[in-house]
């Protein structure tokens, strides 16, 4: 069992669905980064992605851009998110981390060096946004043979035709794009993505996850009464971004938006039954 399906496993037992902030590593800047990943389990967190910054990153709308803009620029790298990990690891055993990126920092950095290193330091899964599975001898493969989940994202314009290879090494959990189009714009109508999850539980066996666009408590605890999980990540780099020239600000307002997500994902089934 991974931290991944621990943690799918006790939030179905208890009835509700996860709460997957995203951040970028190495924004605003190193330390403050470090401190912000540290907290967010407190926060309400279940399981956490870390934005591996790039300088093309084509699915990410302006807020994220900028996001690993600002870590590149503080001198952020794959080598450093690394140790980002290695450090929340020596606090906490129990949460999973997913690093979100694009394939070029890992090809550069060496595959089986990267898969080395990332095992050791605590990583749980990967999303590699524009690796596709025709791919999948390159990384995919050998990211599972060491043990790492790869996460595979699914959108409205995935099709019954396009599914299967989508869907055929995924393992953690599917993450469902609920609109086409980049981070941070509107999510899908809530209908259609009820339907989406639901197809995509059926063909995959696995828990799915919804992002892209789930910028408020509200919108998230919708989303929360039929998906397995949901991912909120340009409205929580939107709060870093306004108080980046003060860390005690970004810690204490990304944490107050954080908890407010969390609770509000924590409690949406229950309250969609007391309705």
């Amino acid at each position: 069992m991974s931290r991944l399906s621990d943690t799918f496993d006790a939030l179905s037992r208890e009835g509700r669905a996860a709460f997957i902030p995203f951040i970028m590593g190495g924004d605003p800047d190193f330390d403050t980064c470090r401190q912000l990943l540290d907290a967010l389990p407190a926060a309400g967190a279940d399981i956490i992605e870390i934005g591996v910054p790039f300088t093309d990153p084509m699915a990410d709308g302006p807020a994220i851009q900028r996001a690993g803009q600002r870590a590149l620029a503080g001198g952020q790298t794959l080598s450093k998110t690394l140790e980002l990990v290695r450090s929340f690891r020596l606090k906490d055993d129990r949460t999973p981390l997913v690093l979100m990126g694009y394939y070029n920092p890992f090809y550069r950095f060496g595959i089986d060096r990267f898969l080395t290193a990332a095992t050791e330091a605590g990583v749980d899964g990967l999303i590699i946004v524009d690796l596709p599975p025709e791919e999948d001898e390159e990384f995919c493969k050998p990211a599972k043979e060491a043990g790492l989940d790869f996460i595979r994202l699914a959108t409205p314009t995935t099709d019954d035709a396009r599914l299967p290879a989508v869907l055929s090494h995924a393992s953690g959990f599917v993450y469902y794009v609920s609109v086409a189009g980049v981070t941070g714009g509107k999510t899908g109508e809530e209908a259609s993505v009820e339907r989406a999850v639901s197809r995509l539980k059926a063909r995959s066996g696995l828990p799915v996850a919804v992002g892209f666009g789930v910028r408020t408590p509200e919108r998230a605890a919708t989303i929360a009464q039929t998906a397995d999980a949901v991912v909120v990540g340009s409205a929580l780099v939107e709060i870093i971004e306004a108080h980046r020239h003060d860390p005690c600000r970004v810690m204490d307002e990304t944490i107050a938006f954080t908890r407010r997500l969390a609770d509000s994902i924590k409690t949406a089934r229950s309250e969609r039954v007391s309705r």
